[in-house]
């Protein structure tokens, strides 16, 4: 049998294109090497799913730093707010929590995994799993079908790549992708892990002397050679037995990779302001206050409750003062070092974690062989991307899963209507 269209991936973006087509009356295939679909989406959020993100499309491309601004033309044609209308119409109930994440109220991927799966039932859509495609058959300038691994050959109209980056392999993303669209003419940008945690061999590190420690709403800064600030984001940070992690070391990952690159570096400098609420010299002259309303005390009883106690006892043993010291043993100018360090502790780091232990792959097809409102290929007719197989990557969030599901929707919608004419 001929399909019009044939969808590579069963995650978010190969969910929602092979939906799309099928609400064109297209004929259609969704094909996955796994024995899932939805694998992806299933342990998303936690295990919850944040299917997208309620902010304004303005901050929703600012939180896609890769490529996001390639989308303004998607989001015109199938939003945010439009994805929320399209779970909602399927009876998966919606509830927004904090920084614009929405959530299903069940809180359950498993249920908008199965209301994707309902939907592909619904309209008639073939789902083949355990197959893994060999390559995509390209015949006279345009997309003939696919070979599995198998030597089934299968014909169609159209065919959408949806199999995503290299990241969380074991969901079955494993970047088959990008041979395929380097066989139709594309480039592939350079690969790289975001979203990762980052590695260091400091001495502290490499003691565990921080280990386990969390240090909530930090500023967290990634400096390039010339002492410069590359990025800074400020969210709740981790220090672990390799580096550090936590939201805040997620954002700052990509920007750590490319200014090892960009400088050809080994290490680069990250920064932690601790206390990014409070000015350097108030802070300094607010702990002096405490300090000699009450002299006796021990420095460490003074100064409980400013930092966590395993982080203050942390910086005041860098700046050899005796947390049992009291004020009339303590010099001015160690305490400054101390309080400096509060504000700009400076550490080396010297790398991420790979990009099998990324949430999200950067790099991928470079987005300006595609054209941003059908998500087609530019030179090889009948082909479309979507998804993160894509030179597109975003901040955890929703944003990725956003991004996933419009594209998805653009290039599943389009290949249908190709295929129709044909």
């Amino acid at each position: 049998m001929k399909y019009d269209v044939i969808v590579i991936g069963g995650g978010p973006s190969g969910l929602m294109a092979a939906i799309a087509a099928g609400e064109q009356g297209a004929r259609v295939l969704l094909i996955d090497k796994g024995n899932k679909l939805g694998r992806k989406l299933a342990i998303s959020g936690g295990g919850r799913c944040n299917v997208t993100n309620r902010l304004p499309v303005e901050e929703i491309i600012k939180h896609i730093p890769g490529n996001g601004r390639f989308l303004y033309s998607a989001f015109s044609e199938f939003s945010n707010e439009d994805i929320i209308d399209f779970f909602e119409k399927m009876g998966i109930q919606l509830k927004e929590e904090d920084h614009g994440r929405m959530f299903p109220v069940s809180d359950k991927a498993q249920s908008v995994v199965d209301a994707l799966i309902g939907k592909l039932r619904e309209l008639k859509v073939e789902v083949r799993t355990n197959d893994p495609v060999d390559h995509v058959v390209y015949s006279n300038g345009r997309t003939a079908g696919i070979l599995l691994k198998s030597g089934e050959e299968i014909s169609s109209h159209c065919v959408v790549i949806a199999v995503g980056g290299k990241s969380v392999p074991h969901t079955g993303s494993t970047g088959d992708g990008y041979a395929w669209a380097e066989e139709a003419g594309h480039i592939i940008t350079d690969l790289y892990p975001t979203e990762v945690p980052i590695t260091s061999a400091e001495s502290f590190i490499k003691s565990k002397k921080l280990q386990g420690l969390s240090l909530r709403d930090a500023a967290l800064s990634v400096m390039n050679p010339k002492g410069k600030t590359v990025i800074t984001h400020r969210m709740d940070m981790l220090f672990t037995h390799f580096g550090v992690s936590g939201p805040a070391v997620l954002r700052c990952s990509q920007y750590v990779v490319k200014t090892l690159k960009k400088f050809n570096v080994s290490t680069v400098v990250m920064n932690i302001d601790a206390l990014p609420d409070k000015k350097e010299e108030a802070l300094f002259q607010e702990i002096l206050t405490q300090l000699k309303s009450d002299p006796k005390k021990a420095v460490k009883n003074v100064l409980k409750g400013l930092l966590p106690e395993r982080y203050l006892l942390f910086l005041l043993e860098k700046n050899d003062i005796d947390p049992a010291t009291t004020f009339a043993n303590l010099s001015n100018e160690k305490l400054r070092f101390f309080v400096s360090d509060c504000k700009h502790f400076e550490f080396r780091v010297n790398g991420t974690l790979s990009l099998d232990k990324a949430f999200v792959t950067g790099g991928g097809i470079s987005v300006k062989e595609i054209h941003p409102k059908e998500m087609s290929s530019k030179f090889m007719e009948g082909l479309y991307f979507c998804g993160e197989v894509l030179d597109i990557h975003g901040y955890t969030g929703g944003y990725n899963i956003t991004s996933a599901l419009v594209t998805g929707r653009l290039a599943g919608l389009n290949a249908a209507q190709s295929a129709l004419v044909q």
